[in-house]
């Protein structure tokens, strides 16, 4: 069975940081592109960052450019989110999920995890 488990969501500061990891089990995950993705309240789905299988191509949307870094651990079947320099806007539940790209586009599959609460406030 597929899974995929968010954590290290929390409440931070304007300007603050936090790291997010995605565990992942039942399925070969060096072979699969993922991303991060995340929903505000009231918002549809919206992608934040790709990474293709191997670590080598990552993808970002502009809002998040030069703030956040995708990362993965395929020895650890782990994939990770550092965001720096957090607005208000990033407040959101932020979901891993499998990923796929095409000429420099990128799509992701429906999330399967439970997500993690980001929440910028001052």
């Amino acid at each position: 069975e597929v899974q995929l488990v968010e954590s290290g969501g929390g409440l931070v500061q304007p300007g603050g940081s936090l790291r997010l990891s995605c565990a992942a089990s039942g399925f070969t995950f060096s072979a699969y592109d993922m991303s991060w993705v995340r929903q505000a309240p009231g918002k549809r789905l919206e992608r934040v960052s790709y990474i293709n299988h191997s670590g080598s191509l990552t993808y970002y949307v502009d809002s998040v450019k030069g703030r956040f870094t995708i990362s993965r651990d395929n020895t650890k079947n782990t994939l990770y989110l550092q965001m720096n320099s957090l607005k208000i806007e990033d407040t959101a539940v932020y979901y891993c999920a499998t990923a796929t790209s095409y000429r420099g586009s990128w799509g992701f599959d429906p999330p399967r995890g439970q997500g993690t609460q980001v929440t910028v406030s001052s």
